[in-house]
């Protein structure tokens, strides 16, 4: 098995540096979580600071999203939602249960789920942005929001799909 359980590449670059480094760290923590994990020692911390940096990511997304209007209720926030229980239920297992098969699973879901997530919740979530005249360093928008800005979803008519 190998220690990258998800290779940094261009097919993640989104264009939007604060966005990029905070998923290249991403990419980076997972990875670390991965060789904790094949090394045989305990990889509980390395989870835990692979958790720890994916609520700080997803908050700051979710900070985004709603300054830029998108529904507070919509499938990238759920995906958000979605991951850190899963992520949370993990840490619970091997705290309180002594279970750390768990996090095995979880590394390959998150390796598999991340790339997907980005390339096509993230990637929309930019490109609403720079529609919108967002600033994410200033947290600035170009323009005020209309009416039509705040019902964004990022869910199409068909629903929610991964």
């Amino acid at each position: 098995m190998s220690t990258t359980a998800l290779a940094w590449n261009d097919k993640l670059v989104l264009n939007q540096p604060q966005l990029d480094h905070t998923h290249e760290e991403f990419v980076e923590l997972l990875n670390a979580f991965g060789a904790a994990l094949q090394s045989g020692g305990d990889a509980l911390p390395a989870f835990q600071a692979l958790l720890s940096h994916t609520e700080a990511h997803f908050a700051m997304e979710e900070a985004w999203m709603a300054a830029t209007g998108f529904d507070p209720v919509n499938c990238h926030s759920s995906q958000h939602a979605m991951v850190l229980n899963v992520m949370r239920e993990v840490v619970r297992h091997a705290t309180e249960l002594n279970d750390r098969e768990p996090m095995s699973i979880v590394l390959h879901e998150l390796a598999q789920w991340f790339p997907a997530h980005a390339e096509m919740m993230d990637a929309a979530l930019v490109f609403h942005m720079s529609q919108v005249g967002y600033d994410p360093a200033s947290g600035s928008l170009a323009q005020p929001l209309t009416r039509e800005t705040s019902a964004i979803s990022g869910c199409g008519s068909q629903g929610c799909s991964d």
